[in-house]
């Protein structure tokens, strides 16, 4: 951990990382908590997470030739700016009364895009700041960002609702982002263009297209496993986050200080897993994905748990271990991915594998959010649990056909002909 942070320019998108994080942390809770006190319906309310998700999902492969073709410090920057004008400046400059629900679903569907460029910019960045042993190490230093900015931002947003609004706290959060994207300017980030001899730039576009697909989704077998799995993380996390606001507020009879304050408890335990999986670069892979199994297992029988308590001490204690067992899948995956694709592809490959997982993860938040309004919110929490044990088991499913496929020695699993060989 401290090689990583001693070195400047990770260092410096660490640091990035978590204003950014804290930021996107500022902004959800107040964007949630506006649309739910507004309308009052838990449908609605999820509007925002769909929005959110709908980017990555029309866009994705586009993006993905994108980030691969274009500097990667530049996309970073840039997406922090925009986040900051639409989710902070904006709103400063409209009034009360033009700043309707309807007009925040357009901002945050123009933030929505933003994000989905950053995301996998930087994973895509990973493979050319540090050597190939501290992939998941980074990836773990990367979400720990994410665990930071969840213990902060719904904290600082929930205080700022409660004595000035949730227009007021937008307006605020855009000097985060600002400060964010400011950190990313004297990093060094090393970009190669892809070379097309004799292509036009459409024909070229397309045919990075084309190829981004083809490795995807048919080349690698072990990617397709990944995808997959990945698609029920985010159908399960993607809910469980979105409708948070709303199973404090109805489970618990919370108000937003509360709010903030417990879903900051669930930033601390996914940054508690985040620092616990840095070691794990030196592990083979078969006992990566045993981790993800057995942290999804807790997570689930906790979430399952959580409708049987009305004690906020005990719903803390178990809103970080859901943390924890939302926290070991990102950086894996994202570490798997970084070991197996050529660094000039990551970004095709990563837009591509979140296009696919934040599809399905529109499909929980839709789901869950019908489920919420016609039914109740704990049938909601208790199914989200259910799915997180289905992950689990699916996890411990793909470790064992690592082991059946006879990759040994890290080298093997290392190898992806030699992974989709001993999966086929």
């Amino acid at each position: 951990m401290s090689r990583l942070l001693i070195s400047r320019d990770f260092s410096l998108i660490w640091w990035s990382q978590v204003l950014s994080q804290v930021a996107d942390g500022v902004s959800r809770l107040a964007l949630l908590w506006f649309v739910y006190s507004v309308t009052g319906s838990a449908l609605k309310t999820s509007v925002i997470g769909l929005l959110q998700t709908l980017s990555p999902i029309l866009l994705g492969p586009l993006i993905g030739v994108t980030v691969d073709r274009l500097p990667k410090k530049a996309i970073l920057i840039i997406t922090d700016v925009a986040r900051g004008i639409l989710i902070g400046l904006v709103p400063c400059m409209l009034s009360i009364e033009v700043f309707t629900v309807d007009m925040l679903y357009v901002l945050v569907f123009l933030y929505g895009i933003a994000t989905a460029m950053f995301v996998p910019t930087l994973s895509s960045s990973v493979p050319f700041l540090v050597d190939r042993p501290r992939f998941v190490a980074a990836n773990a230093m990367l979400q720990s960002t994410t665990s930071i900015g969840i213990i902060i931002g719904p904290a600082l947003s929930g205080l700022g609702i409660a004595f000035a609004g949730s227009q007021e706290v937008l307006c605020a959060n855009a000097v985060i982002y600002f400060a964010s994207a400011l950190c990313l300017v004297p990093i060094k980030l090393p970009w190669s263009r892809p070379a097309h001899p004799q292509t036009g730039p459409a024909a070229a576009t397309f045919q990075d297209l084309v190829e981004g697909i083809r490795y995807s989704l048919f080349t690698q077998r072990t990617i397709v496993i990944l995808i997959a799995l990945a698609s029920m993380y985010t159908f399960a996390a993607g809910a469980y986050t979105t409708l948070f606001p709303v199973f404090g507020k109805k489970m618990l009879a919370l108000g937003p200080v509360e709010v903030g304050y417990l879903w900051s408890w669930l930033g601390i335990g996914l940054f508690l897993v985040s620092l616990a999986l840095v070691p794990l670069s030196q592990w083979e892979m078969r006992k990566r994905v045993q981790v993800i199994a057995v942290s999804c297992v807790i997570g689930g029988i906790a979430l399952c748990a959580l409708v049987l308590t009305q004690s906020l001490v005990i719903a803390t204690v178990l809103v970080t271990i859901i943390g924890m067992g939302f926290g070991t899948w990102t950086p894996i995956a994202w570490g798997m991915i970084q070991e197996f694709v050529p660094a000039d592809m990551v970004g095709r490959v990563m837009a591509i594998y979140t296009a696919i997982a934040t599809a399905t993860s529109l499909a929980g938040i839709s789901f869950f959010g019908w489920l919420t309004e016609i039914a109740n919110e704990y049938i909601s929490v208790v199914g989200i649990g259910c799915v997180l044990l289905l992950l689990g088991a699916a996890a411990a499913v793909f470790s064992r056909q690592i082991q059946t496929g006879g990759d040994s020695s890290d080298e093997a699993e290392a190898d992806p002909s030699t992974m989709a060989s001993g999966l086929a």
